[in-house]
């Protein structure tokens, strides 16, 4: 497994090393200071999952994982001391698979990564899985819908496998939140709107009029058979 740490903090960066040796010591990790650096990693060196500090010094980090989900779905954790709803909205928004605000437990950042890791799950093969119109990968990163392949990231896979395999039937909240992070939690409900408005901008031709993704109101979301 190979980890790469986009942090200039040279005390955090350390700290979150010393996590890794402790609780996670086969890890593979690599380190950067710079979001231009971060990039050239991840395209040379194939990381598994990426933890993303937003501060960087040279770019900011919502603009790398942008430019990193212009060509890949890998797992992103985005680490930030914006903890302002609409900072971690936008994070979400850009791409971002999971999110901590800083100061965080060590501990509570690996589990966090090995979550967002187990939900992204193994790729087996070329198979695929039909749910009616929608036609997705093993690994629910990528969907054919309406004739194009559409790439997914792992918590978008999992609404959309979600819904699907319910297709017709209201999908509620505490299910999806369940599905995805193991629990409800508070503020999973917004969390849960953004990803299904990326979703939207994917599949649907007029995102604010839905036809395949239909809001419930105070109930969850539905997927019309």
């Amino acid at each position: 497994m190979k980890i790469l740490i986009i942090e200039d903090d040279k005390e955090i960066a350390e700290c979150i090393q010393l996590a890794f040796r402790v609780g996670w010591p086969f890890a593979q990790i690599i380190t950067t200071n710079s979001g231009q650096k971060g990039l050239k990693h991840v395209e040379e060196d194939s990381p598994d999952a990426i933890l993303l500090d937003l501060g960087l010094p040279d770019i900011d980090g919502i603009d790398v994982l942008k430019q990193i989900r212009s060509f890949s779905n890998i797992p992103i954790v985005i680490m930030t001391v914006r903890t302002a709803e609409s900072n971690i909205v936008r994070g979400l928004e850009a791409g971002a698979d999971e999110y901590i605000c800083k100061p965080f437990g060590q501990m509570e950042l690996l589990a966090r990564l090995k979550a967002t890791l187990r939900r992204n799950g193994p790729v087996q093969g070329n198979s695929t899985v039909m749910y009616g119109p929608l036609n997705f990968s093993y690994s629910y990163r990528t969907v054919q819908y309406n004739g194009q392949e559409i790439y997914l990231t792992t918590t978008e896979g999992l609404i959309l496998k979600k819904l699907a395999e319910n297709a017709g039937n209201i999908v509620s909240y505490e299910t999806l939140s369940e599905t995805i992070w193991g629990e409800s939690y508070t503020g999973a409900v917004d969390s849960l709107r953004v990803y299904v408005l990326r979703l939207r901008r994917k599949l649907e031709v007029d995102p604010s009029h839905p036809t395949l993704i239909i809001s419930h109101a105070n109930l969850g979301y539905s997927i019309q058979k």
